[in-house]
């Protein structure tokens, strides 16, 4: 009887698994590194193995990895890992499943990857989602783990790098795009022209912050982004300054759309975008309801879901 499993999600520059209880979601231990694929992939470059020595190499790193932070017998508890495992530079590149993507019956391909002398772990990979010309690894299997209203049109966030926003209607998905909101501010902010007008810091500065908003969600974000330079030219914002109004800028830009949104918004991520998307959408959908759910917790929700769903799992 399977009680436990182990969580993976297995991105490109970073690693979470945790030890879960199956029936209650329950995390039993947790491990957190910044051991992603995109560092394991260049691993495995570096060592010249054939193609088809890449699975047992990865298998190597995860074993390495359990046994440096589980002190308590694990072996032959089943691990489910979602993300950029399943990618081109993942442990076996899986086929993305299509849409339409149904909540309720979880139409993605999951291949079972069975335990060996070397790995004492049966694995389950799962695979993403595409559309005609977008793609996503992850985020679909969190989307499994939110707690979304059937008969309510929701647009689904997922804020980060690059971030996601899934049409769902009638517990199904219909449509996804991507936005590469964390990517481009850090290109700006490091690579740019703007990154002389630009530190990095921690402190509140949520006025500046909803200027920010305000500006890239109503005007072109080419000539917006230029208006860091002259913040700072023009003594309007220092460079700690510039940092936030430059954020609200680009999640401005990407939140524009969502002024022309049907229904509700379900927003899924960790707590530090919590209260900056929160704040933005108040600014451009003030009149939108807006759900939140943690990430991590919609993750191992999922997980959990799928896991139960499985043949395998006897409850």
């Amino acid at each position: 009887m399977t009680k436990q499993i182990l969580s993976c999600d297995w991105g490109t520059s970073g690693f979470r698994l945790r030890l879960v209880n199956v029936m209650d979601s329950t995390v039993l231990n947790e491990i957190r590194n910044e051991q992603g694929i995109a560092a394991v992939y260049n691993k495995w470059i570096e060592n010249n193995q054939p193609e088809s020595r890449r699975l047992a190499f990865y298998k190597h790193v995860l074993q390495t990895t359990l046994d440096a932070y589980f002190t308590k017998d694990i072996k032959d508890i089943p691990i489910i890992i979602s993300g950029m495992a399943s990618s081109t530079i993942g442990m076996k590149e899986l086929s993305y499943s299509e849409l339409p993507f149904d909540l309720e019956n979880m139409n993605l391909e999951i291949e079972s990857i069975k335990a060996d002398k070397d790995f004492s772990h049966d694995i389950f990979l799962v695979s993403g989602l595409r559309t005609v010309n977008d793609v996503m690894r992850g985020e679909e299997t969190m989307l499994l783990g939110c707690d979304i209203d059937k008969d309510e049109e929701t647009l689904v966030i997922f804020p980060g790098t690059h971030s996601k926003h899934v049409v769902v209607k009638n517990n199904i998905a219909i449509d996804f795009k991507t936005y590469m909101t964390g990517e481009v501010f850090d290109l700006l902010a490091s690579k740019s022209i703007l990154s002389k007008s630009v530190e990095k810091n921690s402190n509140d500065n949520e006025n500046i912050f909803i200027d920010g908003v305000e500006e890239g969600s109503k005007n072109n974000l080419l000539n917006s982004s230029f208006h860091v330079r002259t913040n700072h030219l023009f003594k309007k914002y220092g460079g700690s300054e510039n940092y936030h109004f430059l954020s609200g800028l680009v999640i401005g830009c990407e939140l524009k759309e969502v002024i022309a949104t049907h229904g509700n918004i379900c927003l899924v991520c960790s707590n530090n975008l919590l209260k900056n998307y929160a704040t933005a959408l108040q600014i451009v959908a003030p009149a939108t309801p807006v759900k939140f759910h943690n990430a991590d917790q919609a993750l191992i929700k999922a997980h959990c879901r799928l896991f139960r769903a499985s043949k395998i799992y006897l409850p």
